[in-house]
């Protein structure tokens, strides 16, 4: 094995000797990847196509004494580390040039307690490996929407999705971690085990540590729900999404209705005519008697004329992959993100003007409805903060041809520029993009500082920094 060349944390070049890297592989059950191993390009994806780097080192990690001695070695070395679970978040984080990339993918062991309705989660699980296990005794968490998304990126960013207005936040939810920090200490975490710290991984991303391991509070789900989806014509765009907007502020916490303003995918359900064409989707799910769904949905088919429906009982788990086939790995994709606490008729017009003008047939914008039990929760009460967005917004340009990297994101970055005047000012750091770095600390608002205080204690020499970084206290006030 010859001399290994990576990235320091200083952004300088430096070496490793066979014997280095004979230590580091000693260590590594899952053992190492570097560029001439057959695995080392699959292992390097992920998500965001637009996302081609190459780490020095990938470590196939299978439990925490693994992701200690990765930890260990990164910081005696000075390496540049990123972390992996599930790779889908859009900065692509996930990965780094020159880096040492420690590899959770492999953890994703799901164990269930029914009778005290917990989960205890590893770092590599996907949502659909907790929505299996859970749904399986009736039992489910708040997650996001999209099956193959990791936990670990999905809970320390936040989390949230079909349950958050009945159960609050995937953090909210969150009883313990296993955390190995910057000095290679696995800490157990608690509201009553190292509360500061845990305090900031509900929130904070990956910027104090790795995470092994989740420990979840579980609810009665379904398994069967009321779901589906409602498509209108771009013609009524106005009338019907004032009428969504009044609808929800109404809407008890067991439904959650979101809208899509996108060109009809060409789905069995609706008329071969309308595909292709801009159209208003609103989704649904209702976590409650069937019933009472169904009355309920008949609101939403009641907001104007729908060009295509389709709603009924269905399996929870099963929708929770409905999305799946329209955010497969591998596109180019670019977001932009709002909060909002209402939906005024301004913001209805600024919506409807930016999706007039997809530049493609994968791009949309979409808003989340939320409210309920998340914003029952102080903003300081955990280190996210934007309690107070009743709704929260996605540019989603997703294309497939280099050649229009620049027509999708100019699209994306002018609605919302012609969205922020309606938006609260701060934002989810699960959608924020590479170049985003300017908007972190307005997401954190006033949780910044104490997490920049945090960060100082348990990651000074900010080796936790691919990530939406904060910065430790001592290296802000030098910069």
């Amino acid at each position: 094995m010859q001399h290994l060349t990576y990235q320091t944390l200083d952004g300088s070049r430096a070496a490793l000797s066979p014997d280095e890297l004979d230590a580091l592989a000693q260590g590594i059950r899952g053992g190492i990847l570097t560029a001439a191993d057959a695995d080392y390009e699959q292992a390097r994806r992920v998500w965001n196509g637009m996302v081609d780097r190459h780490p020095a080192l990938i470590a196939r990690c299978l439990g925490a004494q693994d992701v200690r001695h990765a930890v260990d070695f990164a910081r005696t070395h000075r390496m540049l580390l990123s972390v992996r679970s599930g790779g889908h978040h859009i900065a692509g984080n996930a990965v780094a040039d020159g880096a040492l990339m420690i590899d959770l993918s492999l953890m994703r062991t799901v164990r269930v307690d029914p009778e005290q309705r917990t989960a205890r989660v590893g770092a590599g699980a996907l949502l659909g490996d907790l929505d299996h296990e859970a749904q399986g005794v009736g039992l489910a968490t708040p997650l996001g929407i999209n099956s193959t998304t990791g936990v670990a990126g999905l809970c320390l960013g936040g989390g949230f999705g079909w349950l958050t207005r009945k159960y609050g936040m995937t953090i909210d939810n969150l009883l313990s971690a296993d955390v190995v920090t910057a000095d290679g200490q696995l800490r157990v975490v608690s509201a009553t085990e190292e509360p500061e710290l845990f305090w900031a991984i509900r929130g904070g991303g990956g910027n104090f540590g790795v995470v092994t391991s989740f420990e979840f509070r579980l609810h009665p789900v379904g398994p069967q729900v009321y779901a589906g989806l409602v498509v209108y014509p771009f013609a009524q765009a106005r009338r019907v999404l004032q009428a969504w907007r009044d609808f929800a502020a109404g809407a008890p916490r067991e439904l959650s209705v979101w809208t899509v303003l996108r060109q009809a995918p060409p789905l069995p359900f609706l008329p071969e005519s309308i595909h292709g064409k801009e159209v208003v989707v609103f989704a649904l799910v209702h976590n409650g008697d069937p019933d009472e769904g169904e009355r309920l949905a008949a609101r939403v088919l009641e907001f104007g004329e729908p060009v295509g429906s389709m709603l009924g009982t269905q399996p929870y788990a099963g929708f929770q992959t409905a999305f799946d086939p329209l955010l497969t790995p591998g596109a180019r994709n670019y977001w932009k993100s709002h909060n909002f606490a209402e939906i005024g008729d301004e913001l209805i017009d600024a919506l409807i003007h930016g999706a007039s003008n997809l530049p493609g047939p994968e791009c949309e914008a979409f808003i989340a409805q939320l409210g309920g039990a998340m914003g029952e929760v102080a903003e300081t009460d955990t280190a996210y903060a934007g309690r107070d967005a009743n709704f929260v917004m996605n540019v989603h340009g997703r294309w497939q041809d280099a050649a229009d990297d620049d027509k999708v994101r100019d699209w994306a970055r002018g609605v919302f520029r012609d969205t922020a005047p309606f938006a609260t000012g701060g934002g989810y750091v699960n959608f924020l993009t590479e170049d985003e770095e300017s908007r972190v600390d307005s997401a954190y608002a006033q949780n910044y500082a104490r997490l920049q205080q945090l960060k100082q204690r348990f990651d000074p020499d900010n080796l936790f920094r691919m990530n939406q970084n904060i910065a430790p206290a001592a290296l802000a006030r030098t910069a």
